[in-house]
């Protein structure tokens, strides 16, 4: 379980943003956000595909491939 101190003279906001910032690089968020609600396999495995397209693309861009 994530946690974080709030030092003493530190501000509750500043504090709140360090715990979600803790929280965000755990990968909670995206846990939570995935399993709100029930999805089909066939819409996983799209989802999966169209996320692997878009990376391919991105690291195209990038020049992830080169010429041969």
């Amino acid at each position: 379980m994530n946690g974080i101190y709030v030092r003493e003279d530190e501000p509750f906001e500043k504090a709140i943003r360090r715990f979600t910032k803790t929280c965000e690089r755990a990968g909670i968020l995206s846990d939570v956000k995935k399993y709100r609600h029930f999805e089909k396999p066939s819409e996983e495995r799209k989802r999966k595909l169209n996320s692997s397209k878009r990376k391919r693309i991105r690291e195209e861009k990038r020049g992830f491939y080169r010429d041969r």
